[in-house]
């Protein structure tokens, strides 16, 4: 793969995790449109290690707080008690949330990749969230905030994160869908999705990498390190970036624009798919 191709690649990988329009439907619909080869497990690997960089980054302070105020340390010093109490919650909440994705991801992982990935399940998968997102953004009261967060929300949006194993769903999209569901306000809705993305990534990331390992000691690594390493650099800063300018946006507008967009290029995905097929 040319390098133009990986930093193209990692480019939308950034902007589609966070977004709510599904990388996966993306980086497989690039290179169906392009005509471009498989990149291969490596750079996969690659792309996700980028996002997972940059939600671990963005996020780092508020992981900090949840990981030591979930086993039982008060952090930081001198917080209220409400405060650590909340903070503890919530990292409990967010290991019960992470739990359908790991158990769904494992049983049924081979068989999304060899029977799902197509672009017309993709096609009216992004079309299926796109009405459901709009129905949430519209309905919402958007009445609570993050530190009202319950076991209740971490089951829902949990299992949200579960289905978006599906191709085209959007692990982002459904889960702040659900959360609008669920009246959290948009930023709220987003900041839980975020958050709760990480350990799912690193979990995806990790279960690869022995494979990676694998194949670069037999020498089947096709894609030389430094390319990797660009994909990794730019996923992980464009990945920031994108987080930082979503949750500024949501604080004073909808997800309006978002659905458009599902839905558009649902649309001309299927058409594509429908005179593919009629082709002589």
């Amino acid at each position: 793969m040319p390098l133009i191709q990986a930093i193209i690649l990692a480019l939308v990988q950034a902007l589609t995790e966070f977004l709510p329009v599904s990388s996966t439907a993306h980086l497989i619909l690039f290179p169906w449109l392009f005509g471009w080869p498989d990149p291969g497990l490596a750079f996969d690997v690659a792309l996700h290690a980028g996002t997972l960089l940059a939600v671990l980054l963005y996020f780092f302070k508020d992981w900090l707080k949840l990981i030591l105020c979930g086993f039982g340390l008060n952090y930081p010093p001198g917080a209220p008690a409400e405060e650590v109490a909340h903070n503890r919650k919530l990292f409990w909440y967010m290991v019960i949330g992470t739990i359908p994705a790991a158990v769904l991801g494992k049983l049924f992982h081979h068989q999304i990749e060899d029977t799902l990935r197509t672009p017309k399940i993709i096609g009216v998968s992004l079309i299926v969230v796109a009405l459901l997102m709009w129905i949430a953004d519209r309905r919402a009261t958007l009445s609570r905030k993050l530190q009202q967060a319950n076991l209740g929300d971490g089951i829902a949006i949990g299992a949200a994160q579960a289905v978006a194993l599906w191709p085209g769903v959007s692990r982002s999209g459904i889960t702040i869908t659900t959360g609008l569901f669920r009246d959290f306000t948009r930023q709220a809705a987003t900041r839980f999705s975020f958050l709760l993305s990480a350990p799912v990534i690193a979990g995806a990331v990790v279960s690869e990498v022995p494979k990676l390992i694998k194949m670069h000691r037999a020498g089947g690594l096709e894609l030389p390190i430094s390319t990797l390493l660009v994909s990794v650099l730019v996923s992980g800063v464009a990945g920031y970036l994108v987080i930082a300018f979503f949750l500024r946006y949501l604080q004073t507008r909808t997800l309006r624009p978002f659905v458009l967009y599902r839905l558009l290029l649902g649309i001309v995905v299927l058409v594509l798919v429908f005179l593919k097929a009629a082709a002589p």
